[in-house]
C-alpha cells in the first residue's frame, strides 16, 4: 500500500495516511506530482496541510518514511526525523548526530544520550 504524507507550510509532517497502489499507479506512478495530486481528490487536505508527498514504508525513496513531526526536505527529496536533542547536528546525509560518537562496546539496544551531561550511558 502507498502512502502519503501530508506536509504543512514549514515541511513539517501533519499527518500519514495509506492510499490504493492501483490509483498511484493509474495517476503517474510512485513519487509522482500527479499522483500526489491525485490523493488530495480523495483526501483533502487539512486546514494546514500544502501538499501531499509520497513515503515508502520500506525506505526505498526518500531516505525513510515519514512520521508525524518529521520535516520534508524538498531541496534533497527527503524526511528527516524531528532532533533529537539540542546538541545533535544533521550530517550531509540527513542523519542527526551526536556531539561524541557513541563508544565503542555499549549495548546497541540500551546505550541512551544524557543531554544535560552531554555523554552517552550505557544500557540497563
Amino acid at each position: 500500500m502507498a502512502s502519503f504524507a501530508e506536509i504543512d507550510a514549514t515541511n513539517k509532517v501533519l499527518r500519514v495516511l495509506v492510499a490504493c497502489d492501483v490509483d498511484v499507479a493509474n495517476n503517474g506512478g510512485d513519487q509522482s506530482e500527479q499522483a500526489a495530486e491525485h490523493f488530495k481528490t480523495t483526501v483533502p487536505l487539512s486546514i494546514n496541510g500544502v501538499k501531499w508527498v509520497q513515503t515508502s514504508k520500506t525506505n526505498s525513496f526518500r531516505k525513510r518514511f515519514a512520521g508525524i513531526g518529521s520535516t520534508y526536505d524538498a531541496a534533497n527529496d527527503r524526511f528527516i526525523n524531528p532532533k533529537p536533542y539540542a546538541s545533535w547536528t544533521l550530517d550531509g546525509n540527513g542523519d542527526w548526530q551526536p556531539p561524541t560518537p557513541k563508544p565503542e562496546g555499549f549495548d546497541p539496544l540500551y546505550a541512551t544520550w544524557d543531554e544535560g551531561n552531554q555523554t552517552w550511558v550505557d544500557g540497563p
